[in-house]
Protein backbone atom coordinates (compact mmCIF):
# COMPACT_ATOMS: atom_id res chain seq x y z
CA UNK A 1 0.00 0.00 0.00
CA UNK A 2 1.20 3.84 -1.17
CA UNK A 3 0.75 6.03 2.02
CA UNK A 4 2.25 9.28 3.17
CA UNK A 5 4.19 7.72 5.92
CA UNK A 6 5.92 4.94 3.47
CA UNK A 7 6.81 8.27 1.19
CA UNK A 8 8.11 10.22 3.85
CA UNK A 9 10.42 7.11 4.76
CA UNK A 10 11.75 7.10 1.16
CA UNK A 11 12.61 10.82 0.86
CA UNK A 12 14.01 10.44 4.09
CA UNK A 13 16.50 7.64 2.71
CA UNK A 14 16.79 9.22 -0.99
CA UNK A 15 18.21 12.50 1.29
CA UNK A 16 20.56 10.93 3.17
CA UNK A 17 21.91 8.83 0.44
CA UNK A 18 22.30 11.59 -1.65
CA UNK A 19 23.88 14.11 0.24
CA UNK A 20 26.40 10.89 1.65
CA UNK A 21 27.50 10.11 -1.85
CA UNK A 22 28.42 13.74 -2.61
CA UNK A 23 29.91 13.85 0.93
CA UNK A 24 31.87 11.21 -0.59
CA UNK A 25 32.78 12.88 -3.54
CA UNK A 26 33.61 15.84 -2.21
CA UNK A 27 36.24 13.60 0.40
CA UNK A 28 38.07 11.61 -2.24
CA UNK A 29 37.67 13.62 -5.31
CA UNK A 30 39.69 16.85 -6.01
CA UNK A 31 37.51 19.82 -6.86
CA UNK A 32 39.74 21.15 -9.43
CA UNK A 33 39.54 18.05 -10.97
CA UNK A 34 35.88 18.48 -11.34
CA UNK A 35 35.66 22.21 -12.22
CA UNK A 36 38.47 21.31 -14.80
CA UNK A 37 35.78 19.30 -17.14
CA UNK A 38 32.73 21.73 -16.56
CA UNK A 39 31.98 21.87 -20.15
CA UNK A 40 31.96 18.19 -21.07
CA UNK A 41 30.09 17.06 -18.46
CA UNK A 42 27.63 19.88 -18.52
CA UNK A 43 26.92 19.48 -22.20
CA UNK A 44 25.79 15.55 -21.09
CA UNK A 45 24.10 16.46 -17.85
CA UNK A 46 21.98 18.85 -20.22
CA UNK A 47 21.05 16.04 -22.65
CA UNK A 48 20.61 13.32 -19.73
CA UNK A 49 18.70 15.57 -17.71
CA UNK A 50 15.71 16.75 -20.77
CA UNK A 51 15.26 12.99 -20.97
CA UNK A 52 14.76 11.93 -17.93
CA UNK A 53 12.78 15.29 -17.39
CA UNK A 54 10.62 14.41 -20.37
CA UNK A 55 9.91 10.63 -19.33
CA UNK A 56 9.16 11.71 -15.56
CA UNK A 57 6.83 14.20 -16.75
CA UNK A 58 5.18 11.73 -19.48
CA UNK A 59 4.43 9.46 -16.84
CA UNK A 60 3.07 11.62 -14.24
CA UNK A 61 0.18 12.88 -17.37
CA UNK A 62 -0.62 9.10 -18.19
CA UNK A 63 -1.26 8.31 -14.55
CA UNK A 64 -3.25 11.43 -13.60
CA UNK A 65 -5.35 10.93 -16.89
CA UNK A 66 -5.91 7.09 -15.63
CA UNK A 67 -6.76 8.10 -12.24
CA UNK A 68 -9.50 10.19 -13.50
CA UNK A 69 -10.15 7.34 -15.80
CA UNK A 70 -10.40 5.19 -12.78
CA UNK A 71 -13.32 7.89 -11.15
CA UNK A 72 -15.13 8.40 -14.03
CA UNK A 73 -15.74 4.56 -14.27
CA UNK A 74 -16.82 4.44 -10.59
CA UNK A 75 -19.22 7.26 -10.78
CA UNK A 76 -20.45 5.34 -14.41
CA UNK A 77 -20.98 2.30 -13.13
CA UNK A 78 -22.62 3.97 -9.62
CA UNK A 79 -25.07 6.14 -11.81
CA UNK A 80 -26.03 2.94 -14.08
CA UNK A 81 -26.54 0.81 -10.85
CA UNK A 82 -28.87 3.67 -9.83
CA UNK A 83 -31.06 4.04 -12.70
CA UNK A 84 -31.74 0.69 -12.87
CA UNK A 85 -32.99 0.88 -9.59
CA UNK A 86 -35.41 3.75 -9.92
CA UNK A 87 -36.45 1.82 -13.75
CA UNK A 88 -37.23 -1.09 -11.38
CA UNK A 89 -39.85 1.44 -9.76
CA UNK A 90 -42.29 0.99 -13.27
CA UNK A 91 -42.82 -2.86 -13.05
CA UNK A 92 -44.65 -5.23 -10.55
CA UNK A 93 -43.75 -7.24 -7.69
CA UNK A 94 -42.00 -9.69 -7.43
CA UNK A 95 -40.04 -8.16 -10.51
CA UNK A 96 -39.43 -5.14 -9.03
CA UNK A 97 -38.70 -5.77 -5.16
CA UNK A 98 -36.15 -8.45 -6.63
CA UNK A 99 -33.92 -5.87 -9.01
CA UNK A 100 -33.92 -3.18 -5.95
CA UNK A 101 -32.92 -5.60 -3.69
CA UNK A 102 -29.81 -6.93 -5.56
CA UNK A 103 -29.29 -3.00 -6.20
CA UNK A 104 -29.21 -2.47 -2.76
CA UNK A 105 -27.09 -5.55 -1.90
CA UNK A 106 -24.38 -4.84 -4.89
CA UNK A 107 -23.84 -1.06 -3.35
CA UNK A 108 -23.32 -2.25 0.18
CA UNK A 109 -21.36 -4.78 -0.55
CA UNK A 110 -18.56 -2.65 -2.91
CA UNK A 111 -19.01 -0.44 0.33
CA UNK A 112 -18.29 -2.69 2.91
CA UNK A 113 -16.43 -5.36 1.12
CA UNK A 114 -15.00 -4.75 -2.36
CA UNK A 115 -13.53 -2.19 -1.38
CA UNK A 116 -11.63 -3.00 1.29
CA UNK A 117 -10.03 -5.66 -0.71
CA UNK A 118 -9.41 -3.64 -3.45
CA UNK A 119 -6.85 -1.41 -1.36
CA UNK A 120 -5.08 -5.32 -1.35
CA UNK A 121 -4.98 -5.54 -4.75
CA UNK A 122 -7.91 -8.16 -5.00
CA UNK A 123 -11.93 -8.30 -5.93
CA UNK A 124 -14.53 -9.61 -4.56
CA UNK A 125 -15.88 -12.83 -5.79
CA UNK A 126 -19.18 -12.18 -4.14
CA UNK A 127 -19.38 -9.21 -5.42
CA UNK A 128 -19.16 -10.42 -9.26
CA UNK A 129 -21.80 -13.08 -8.22
CA UNK A 130 -24.04 -10.54 -7.07
CA UNK A 131 -23.13 -8.26 -10.35
CA UNK A 132 -24.72 -11.88 -12.25
CA UNK A 133 -27.54 -12.39 -10.15
CA UNK A 134 -28.56 -8.20 -11.05
CA UNK A 135 -28.04 -8.76 -14.54
CA UNK A 136 -30.04 -12.41 -14.96
CA UNK A 137 -33.25 -10.48 -12.52
CA UNK A 138 -33.36 -7.23 -15.23
CA UNK A 139 -32.97 -9.97 -18.13
CA UNK A 140 -35.93 -11.61 -16.72
CA UNK A 141 -38.17 -8.30 -15.89
CA UNK A 142 -41.52 -8.55 -18.52
CA UNK A 143 -42.50 -5.50 -20.05
CA UNK A 144 -46.45 -5.50 -20.67
CA UNK A 145 -47.07 -1.81 -21.82
CA UNK A 146 -44.80 0.24 -24.08
CA UNK A 147 -43.35 2.02 -21.32
CA UNK A 148 -42.36 -0.59 -19.78
CA UNK A 149 -40.68 -2.00 -23.07
CA UNK A 150 -38.85 1.01 -23.29
CA UNK A 151 -37.63 1.24 -20.13
CA UNK A 152 -36.84 -2.64 -20.38
CA UNK A 153 -34.62 -1.96 -23.07
CA UNK A 154 -32.95 1.41 -21.29
CA UNK A 155 -32.06 -0.90 -18.44
CA UNK A 156 -30.52 -3.50 -20.47
CA UNK A 157 -28.59 -0.77 -21.71
CA UNK A 158 -27.57 0.26 -18.42
CA UNK A 159 -27.16 -3.04 -17.07
CA UNK A 160 -24.04 -3.44 -20.20
CA UNK A 161 -22.92 0.03 -18.93
CA UNK A 162 -22.39 -1.25 -15.10
CA UNK A 163 -21.24 -4.59 -16.27
CA UNK A 164 -18.40 -2.87 -18.73
CA UNK A 165 -17.36 -0.26 -15.85
CA UNK A 166 -16.60 -3.08 -13.39
CA UNK A 167 -15.04 -4.69 -15.75
CA UNK A 168 -12.87 -1.64 -16.59
CA UNK A 169 -12.63 -1.15 -12.44
CA UNK A 170 -11.15 -4.86 -11.74
CA UNK A 171 -8.98 -5.22 -14.60
CA UNK A 172 -7.06 -1.99 -12.89
CA UNK A 173 -6.71 -3.23 -9.57
CA UNK A 174 -5.32 -6.17 -10.96
CA UNK A 175 -2.79 -4.23 -13.04
CA UNK A 176 0.06 -2.45 -11.92
CA UNK A 177 2.98 -0.82 -13.11
CA UNK A 178 5.80 -2.67 -15.08
CA UNK A 179 9.02 -3.89 -12.98
CA UNK A 180 10.91 -2.57 -16.33
CA UNK A 181 9.29 0.64 -16.69
CA UNK A 182 10.27 1.48 -12.46
CA UNK A 183 13.90 0.54 -13.09
CA UNK A 184 13.93 2.84 -15.93
CA UNK A 185 12.09 5.92 -13.33
CA UNK A 186 14.53 5.23 -10.37
CA UNK A 187 17.46 4.55 -12.22
CA UNK A 188 17.32 7.90 -14.43
CA UNK A 189 16.37 9.16 -10.93
CA UNK A 190 19.76 7.73 -9.59
CA UNK A 191 21.93 9.20 -12.74
CA UNK A 192 20.27 12.64 -12.71
CA UNK A 193 20.61 13.03 -9.04
CA UNK A 194 24.07 11.49 -8.74
CA UNK A 195 25.34 13.57 -12.20
CA UNK A 196 25.20 16.60 -10.06
CA UNK A 197 27.98 15.49 -7.72
CA UNK A 198 30.49 16.08 -10.85
CA UNK A 199 29.84 19.94 -10.63
CA UNK A 200 31.90 20.72 -7.31
CA UNK A 201 31.36 23.92 -5.85
CA UNK A 202 33.62 26.22 -3.05
CA UNK A 203 30.54 25.87 -0.79
CA UNK A 204 30.02 22.19 -0.03
CA UNK A 205 27.21 23.38 2.09
CA UNK A 206 25.92 25.20 -1.02
CA UNK A 207 25.70 21.93 -2.97
CA UNK A 208 24.61 20.00 -0.05
CA UNK A 209 21.60 22.75 -0.47
CA UNK A 210 21.20 22.24 -4.46
CA UNK A 211 21.29 18.24 -4.87
CA UNK A 212 19.07 17.79 -1.28
CA UNK A 213 16.61 19.85 -3.49
CA UNK A 214 16.94 18.17 -6.54
CA UNK A 215 16.82 15.14 -4.32
CA UNK A 216 13.47 15.95 -2.73
CA UNK A 217 11.23 17.22 -6.38
CA UNK A 218 12.63 13.89 -8.05
CA UNK A 219 11.32 11.81 -5.10
CA UNK A 220 8.23 13.30 -4.79
CA UNK A 221 7.41 12.70 -8.55
CA UNK A 222 7.95 9.63 -8.53
CA UNK A 223 6.06 9.11 -5.27
CA UNK A 224 3.10 11.05 -7.19
CA UNK A 225 3.62 8.57 -10.26
CA UNK A 226 2.93 5.40 -7.93
CA UNK A 227 0.26 7.12 -6.03
CA UNK A 228 -1.83 8.07 -8.90
CA UNK A 229 -1.26 4.56 -10.65
CA UNK A 230 -3.02 2.82 -7.53
CA UNK A 231 -5.90 4.34 -7.94
CA UNK A 232 -8.15 2.59 -5.25
CA UNK A 233 -4.77 1.99 -3.00
CA UNK A 234 -3.47 4.23 -0.09
CA UNK A 235 -4.33 7.51 1.57
CA UNK A 236 -5.10 9.05 -2.01
CA UNK A 237 -7.09 6.88 -3.70
CA UNK A 238 -10.94 6.63 -5.86
CA UNK A 239 -13.19 5.83 -2.94
CA UNK A 240 -16.74 4.11 -3.02
CA UNK A 241 -18.25 7.32 -2.34
CA UNK A 242 -20.09 7.05 -5.30
CA UNK A 243 -21.54 3.99 -4.26
CA UNK A 244 -22.85 5.37 -0.98
CA UNK A 245 -24.40 8.06 -2.61
CA UNK A 246 -26.25 5.76 -4.38
CA UNK A 247 -27.17 4.04 -1.52
CA UNK A 248 -28.52 7.49 -0.07
CA UNK A 249 -30.81 8.34 -3.31
CA UNK A 250 -31.90 4.76 -2.69
CA UNK A 251 -33.04 5.32 0.57
CA UNK A 252 -31.01 2.49 2.13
Amino acid sequence: MVTILSGALILLAALMLSIGGLALVYRFVPVPLLQAHYGATGAIYAALYVMFGISLGFALYLVWQQYEAARLTVEAEAAALQRIYWMAENFPDPQRSNVQELAVSYARGEVHEEWPLMGKGRVSPQAEQRAHQLARAVRELSPNTAVQSELYADALGRMDIMRENRALRTTEVRDGIPSVVWVVMVSGAVIAVGYTYLFAMRSFKLHTVATGDLTVVVVLLLFTVAVLYHAFDGDVRVGPEAFELALKEMKQ
